[in-house]
């Protein structure tokens, strides 16, 4: 199992709505003098139809205090539950930002690889949100105990403890 932290990554819908999943598959890579983060995504999931048709999303970093949000945006049944939640349009990419999350990466898809029901995308990041409490420093320094990422490996942790099983924050 890969240990990785936790994203909801932001798309819209053909229809203009928005759509948000959880992936962990993200990393960064350089090109040049510049970082790329890479997102992969398996299967045919909505989300990844919309990042193929409008090279497009956002990136949310996921503290625990949204752990809810993961549980609802990941569950089959989000559609009967109606869980309200604010977001705003991204100014650099057309994808929208959730609101809850402290950290988020606005992108566009430079690039994708195959891999059988795999896609890999490679994201210019256009812009970078991170809430103005938290000091940041220099980039290498980031106190993320501050952020209180989720760190997902089959279940949910933080930095130093195990918060639960998914399906556990289901409201």
């Amino acid at each position: 199992m890969c240990v990785q932290p936790t994203f909801l990554i932001g798309t819209y819908h053909e229809d203009g709505s928005s759509n948000f999943a959880p992936i962990t598959w993200v990393s960064a890579t350089c090109e040049g003098q510049e970082y790329l983060l890479v997102v992969s995504m398996f299967g045919t999931k909505k989300t990844k139809q919309n990042v193929i048709r409008e090279k497009a999303l956002t990136v949310n970093l996921v503290s625990t205090d949204m752990l809810h949000l993961v549980d609802y945006f990941g569950s089959p049944e989000k559609d009967r539950m109606k869980k309200t939640y604010d977001y705003e349009k991204s100014e650099f990419v057309y994808a929208p930002v959730l609101d809850a999350s402290r950290w988020v990466y606005e992108c566009e898809v430079v690039s994708s690889v195959k891999t059988g029901d795999s896609d890999t995308f490679f994201c210019r990041i256009k812009n970078i949100q991170i809430d103005e409490s938290i000091d940041v420093g220099d980039t290498f320094e980031i106190d993320l105990t501050k952020f209180d990422p989720v760190i997902y490996s089959g279940q949910y942790h933080s930095l130093g403890k195990h918060l639960g099983k998914i399906g556990d924050f289901l409201e």
